[in-house]
Formats: structure tokens, sequence, C-alpha cells
């Protein structure tokens, strides 16, 4: 199934220069929603991987149903502000902002696997910040897997080396 037609472009939006790639019509229909997941869960070696992380906000989308669907448990790497204390900070440089991601201390244990979920592969920003955050924990991400990957931002290149990548869409 090509779902990059369901993919909408939104120019200059949240600001001047960007294309905004708005995942709504993906997630609105529960036929491409399914596929999307099936697909992810494909990529996930049940068996190796001990944690399904995913990055706020609309990694959540994908991460969720993925965990639930594989029986693995679920960290939600989120915004600042959004955990209480006890917690690694990592701030990082997006495409057009800074932000800060935020992950609760001791929810990771020392050498689990993660499968690290999030809906769009651009800079590399945020997927680095997961990265850096995870690695504080004592975890190590053995998959990342994005459902959009724009490959004229060479995000990939930016990710660790031995990690494998999975990308549903390159837009």
């Amino acid at each position: 199934m090509n779902i990059k037609p369901f993919i909408r472009h939104v120019k200059n939006y949240p600001s001047q220069g960007i294309l905004f790639r708005d995942i709504t019509p993906l997630i609105y229909s529960p036929e491409i929603f399914s596929y999307i997941l099936e697909n992810l869960c494909k990529n996930i070696d049940n068996s190796k991987i001990d944690v399904i992380c995913a990055i706020d906000s609309r990694g959540f989308i994908f991460g969720a149903p993925v965990a639930h669907k594989m029986g693995i448990p679920l960290v939600l790497l989120r915004k600042k502000g959004k955990l209480p204390p006890r917690k690694f900070s990592f701030e990082y440089q997006l495409e057009y902002r800074k932000s800060t991601l935020e992950l609760s201390c001791n929810v990771i244990k020392k050498g689990d696997n993660i499968a690290l979920v999030d809906d769009l592969l651009a800079t590399g920003g945020s997927a680095l910040a997961a990265n850096e955050l995870i690695s504080k924990s004592g975890g190590v991400i053995k998959i990342f897997l994005f459902v959009i990957e724009l490959l004229e931002l060479k995000g990939r290149e930016k990710l660790p080396l031995k990690t494998d990548i999975y990308s549903l869409v390159s837009d």
C-alpha cells in the first residue's frame, strides 16, 4: 500500500520556509493506520526488545498501539515540563527551534534493549536526544522506527551507525 499520497503537506507551518507533514489523514483511515502499525511491528524482534520508547507527542500515536500489539512495555519521552522530578533532560536543535526532551529516571533498566518509535525523521534532533536520554538511563536503542523520513534533511546520517533504522515512507 502506498500511503505517501495521504500525507498532507502544509507550507510555511509552523514557521516560514517549513513544509509540515500532517499525519492526520494517516490516522483517520483505520485501514491505513492498521497498515502502518503492522509494518512497524514487523520490524521489531520481540525476543530482542525489552521496551518500546515513543517521542512526545506524535510518536505516542504510533508507539502506544505498537507496544500493546507486541506485548512490550511502553516508555514515553516527554517534552520539557511534563514529567515530575527525577528525570533526565536533554536540549536539542530542531529544524526551526530548540526543544528539550525528558525521560523519567528508573523506568529503563541498565541493559534494556529499546525500539524507538516516532512519526518523523527530519534533522535527527529528537531521535538523537532520545538516544542520549536512553543511554543515560542505561538502555540501548537497537532500532529506530519512523513512519516518515525526510531524506533531504539527512537525519539518518546523524544516528548511531550500529543501530537499525526503519522508515515506512521516504519523502
